[in-house]
């Protein structure tokens, strides 16, 4: 089984912030999941869409899935992307992120190397960013166990499991600015990030 061959796109979201759909956001004339495929195809054999709207992706040849376990949240895309990861470890990035670091991505891999670890996640402060971070496909059980007990925090799920942790002070060697965790949540998200140009960056 390959290591880290798989990349799933969490789509699936309500999107209730934004006001719209936010599979459908448009940057610099052209559609942000498009980019990011893209994007994560230069790295990554395979990529996996979690999407409540199928229809949207048809044609594509990539894998496309919705969550098993029904509104559940980022978890439950989380769940339903690793059950169909054909590697050990799935790069997990929401499809509102537009400044995905490929040389981070590259960074993680690096720092997987025990092969007990139940993935790759970098400390924000007393928290973590629970995006652009690896899991591993042994969660899976993990997962459906903590869901049934009615919780949804993906920190609770793996603090008391053997995570590799990258120091916020490592991560911002590769973003000084922390913009490689942005999330579009708002229109106002939306409306600054194309003022300041981030899509150049």
């Amino acid at each position: 089984m390959n290591k880290f061959g798989t990349a799933i796109i969490l789509a699936g979201g309500k999107s209730s912030r934004m006001g719209f759909d936010k599979q459908l956001l448009v940057i610099d004339r052209r559609r942000l999941m498009d980019s990011l495929i893209q994007k994560l195809n230069k790295e990554f054999d395979d990529i996996i869409i979690v999407t409540n709207r199928p229809e949207l992706y048809i044609g594509l040849s990539h894998k496309i899935t919705k969550d098993i376990l029904k509104d559940k949240g980022p978890l439950g895309g989380i769940h339903a992307g690793l059950k169909l990861s054909s590697s050990k470890y799935a790069f997990v990035v929401a499809c509102d992120m537009p400044n995905i670091n490929m040389d981070y991505i590259r960074f993680m891999k690096g720092r997987l190397v025990e092969p007990s670890s139940y993935g790759c996640v970098t400390e924000f402060g007393e928290w973590i960013e629970p995006f652009s971070s690896f899991y591993s496909i042994d969660l899976i059980a993990h997962i459906e166990e903590y869901l049934k007990s009615n919780r949804r925090s993906i920190n609770g799920l793996i603090k008391n499991l053997e995570i590799t942790y990258i120091t916020e002070d490592d991560a911002r060697r590769f973003s000084p600015n922390w913009d490689m965790f942005l999330n579009l949540n708002t229109r106002e998200d939306l409306n600054n990030y194309l003022n300041i140009g981030g899509w150049s960056r």
